[in-house]
């Protein structure tokens, strides 16, 4: 008897899904609740949907008129290109920036007195009545009705802009359809001649601003001319400067022109100069028919052709002739002219190089000379022109001055009439037709909405503080132990009736919990299976007889122990009288052969409780009892307890200690977690191997767990009958 705390590992029974992650089981657990629920929910909902249908008729029809405008971040191009801005120099960020800038323009305080005053509404009765606000005449002064029409204004007025467009929609919501779209309207065209006012306002300063700096610039400009002009005819300077060029450094005389001329020409002629050397240089620094001057040379080339020649005819004649013969000595005098020749030309070739250095030379030294005496005149100029330059500097500075600000001057007088704003109107707003607002299907979508939020609500705090066991669901939330198995509630009062029948869904339910109980621990079936529950009448004796049935069914060698000392039913059960049982054992009154009797199933044998004791718990915690569960241990394959529950009695806590497993039986809809989870504290005491939980009496139509009720049904139709769609 191994009494050692191991893991369950349980089978999952036929015809159930196994555990799922992620959000099924949530989800299945979600639907159960609703479905129990489901007329809480609906109560919640239709008393939302009527508050929505009163406070719809209560309240007052208002109307809202729309009008659209275009807000660009540029202003039309109108003067030409001087006037028109880079837009692809313009950010996004700029451009929201000026967007919301001038939303915010739009929802100012400015722009609602504009259109209060524009249609007179601090006097109109027909307005205050739309804003269902008292009557003008019960207003103190003029300043009171004109802050009370400005702040209604302001209040029932809204403007969106989308943000993948600049088409803004201004809206105003009164009781008074005609009224909404008089402000609509007049709220865009206020708007528009806002912006036309302040363009024309910083146009008027710029202009007044800019006129004044443009006198004084110009009197300064007459001024630094007749300055220039007085020196000028003072110092004798004749000067060549462009008025319209602005660069003083451009004025000059003729003699600084000459120099100018004649110190490009000596730079060129030094430049040849250097360019011949080089080439002499290198001509004689080499032999002289190495020279790519004297071998380029048509004369030396043509000698050399001859030259050629002739070798090869004296070559041929000395084959044919000896030294001395008049052949050979003609052709031997004519080559020697012709090498002579060759030389002659090739050194022409060479000094045609150096005639060429010597000219270059004598040009450079001409102009030098040239260059030197001018100097002298041209410094004594420049001293003079020293105040002159500077002069001149001052008046081209003022001459751009005052161009720059002439020219603008020009743009703000020309830009100053014209009326072109960046913001359009698209829509005129229309009177309504139909009220805005109250909306009975937003109101009822709402309400729907509101109730639904407010059912979930109230379901979830009802399950969260139920702590019933109602669902498979709830075994492993609540408990905390592994679900073995669901057992459904019986159809007839006696439940071995209905085990009688293999296809009954009470059968299948326990054939499914026989197969958990297989795999429940890792060395397999616990051979003694400890049967118990926390409180009484939750089905444990059922299961107890169930299980042990089902055993014997596939083979095993099982005994069914009645445990229960207090309250014994198994012997009414199985048809057996009580006279001896397991008191009889503890109490050695009777061996265990004698207090062991056969079923009328196979394989299945019982031991009744035995005449009641005066103290059942001491003779549970006796050494003779963990006797005998050894000795029963040795003789069958599994041996069932059916014990005592376990809150207020110690009778199962002691035999928890002894049994290979313990089986927890919880009947639904009465199970709480609380007792559940004393009991298991009371069991744990005894260092138990709880292998799980049983939920018995289970009533999945009640439940609303859909899933586990069709597969209940699939049991109740023979298999050769077809089971309903």
């Amino acid at each position: 008897m191994d009494a050692t705390t191991s893991t369950p590992a349980l089978a999952h029974p036929p015809g159930e899904r196994a555990p799922e992650g992620g959000l099924a089981p949530l989800i299945r657990y979600a639907l159960v609740l609703v479905r129990r629920n489901l007329l809480l929910i609906g109560a919640i909902v239709a008393l939302m949907i009527a508050a929505a249908v009163v406070l719809t008729m209560l309240e007052t029809p208002r109307y809202t008129a729309t009008s659209t405008i275009e807000i660009n971040e540029q202003t039309e191009t109108v003067l030409g290109e001087e006037l028109q801005s880079d837009a692809d120099s313009v950010s996004s960020w700029d451009i929201d920036l000026f967007l919301n800038t001038q939303l915010e323009i739009l929802r100012s305080r400015d722009i609602a007195e504009r259109v209060v005053q524009r249609l007179g509404l601090a006097s109109s009765e027909r307005f205050f009545a739309s804003m269902e606000a008292p009557a003008v005449a019960e207003l103190p002064s003029d300043a009171a009705r004109r802050e009370a029409a400005v702040g209604m204004v302001r209040g029932n007025f809204a403007v969106t802009l989308p943000r993948s467009t600049r088409i803004a929609a201004v809206s105003f919501t009164s009781t008074d359809p005609q009224i909404s779209a008089q402000i609509a309207n007049a709220y865009a065209a206020e708007f528009i001649q806002a912006s036309l006012q302040r363009k024309f306002d910083r146009s008027a300063y710029a202009r007044g601003f800019v006129a004044e700096q443009l006198e004084e610039a110009r009197a300064r400009l007459e001024s630094s001319e007749r300055e220039l002009n007085a020196y000028a005819r003072q110092a004798g300077l004749i000067r060549t400067r462009d008025p319209s060029n602005e660069d003083a450094n451009s004025a000059g005389s003729m003699t600084a022109a000459s120099l100018m001329q004649l110190n490009e020409a000596a730079n060129a002629a030094q430049a040849q100069r250097i360019e011949a050397e080089a080439r002499w240089n290198a001509e004689r620094a080499q032999p002289l028919f190495s020279s790519q001057t004297v071998l380029s040379s048509p004369a030396v080339q043509n000698l050399m052709t001859r030259r050629a020649d002739l070798q090869a005819r004296l070559q041929t004649a000395r084959e044919r002739y000896l030294a001395d013969h008049p052949s050979v000595r003609a052709l031997e005098t004519e080559l020697e002219a012709i090498e002579a020749s060759l030389t002659r030309a090739a050194n022409e070739a060479r000094n045609s190089v150096q005639a060429q250095y010597r000219s270059a030379a004598a040009a450079e030294s001409r102009l030098r000379g040239q260059v030197s005496s001018l100097q002298g005149r041209t410094l004594a100029e420049q001293d003079r022109s020293v105040r002159y330059n500077t002069l001149a500097r001052e008046a081209d500075t003022n001459r751009s001055l005052y161009d720059g600000l002439l020219q603008r001057y020009r743009e703000l007088n020309a830009a100053s009439g014209i009326t072109a704003s960046n913001i359009a109107v698209v829509d005129q707003a229309l009177v309504p037709g139909a009220p805005s607002s109250p909306s009975l299907n937003r109101n009822l979508a709402l309400a729907i909405l509101l109730g639904l939020a407010l059912a979930g609500s109230v379901v979830f705090l009802r399950d969260q503080l139920d702590d019933r066991l109602r669902v498979p669901e709830d075994v492993e939330t609540k408990v905390g132990l592994p679900l073995l198995g669901v057992v459904p509630r019986s159809e007839s009062d006696d439940p071995t009736s209905e085990l009688s029948d293999p296809k009954s869904v009470l059968s299948e339910s326990y054939n499914a919990l026989r197969t958990s109980l297989l795999y429940s621990t890792r060395d397999g079936l616990p051979g003694l299976l400890l049967v118990t529950s926390a409180q009484a009448a939750e089905g444990k004796t059922t299961t107890s007889y169930a299980v042990a049935r089902g055993f014997a069914r596939v083979g095993k060698r099982v005994l069914l122990m009645d445990a229960d000392l207090r309250r014994p039913s198994i012997h009414r059960m199985i048809g057996l009288n009580n006279q001896v049982g397991l008191s009889s054992l503890l109490v050695g009154e009777a061996e265990v052969d004698e207090a062991i009797f056969p079923s009328e199933h196979d394989g299945l044998q019982v031991l009744p409780a035995g005449p009641v004791p005066p103290s059942p718990a001491e003779l549970l915690s006796s050494p003779r009892m963990a006797a005998v569960l050894e000795q029963l241990d040795r003789m069958f394959d599994l041996v069932v307890i059916d014990s005592a529950p376990v809150l207020g009695l110690a009778d199962s806590t002691e035999l928890a200690a002894l049994a290979d497993g313990v089986m927890l039986v919880v009947e639904a809809d009465r199970g709480r977690g609380g007792q559940l989870k004393n009991a298991l504290r009371r069991l744990r005491g005894s260092n138990p191997v709880l292998l799980g939980v049983v939920l018995t009496k289970f009533n999945p139509r009640r439940a609303g767990n859909a899933y586990s009720y069709y597969g209940y049904e699939y049991y109740r139709y023979d298999s050769h009958e077809p089971a309903p769609g």
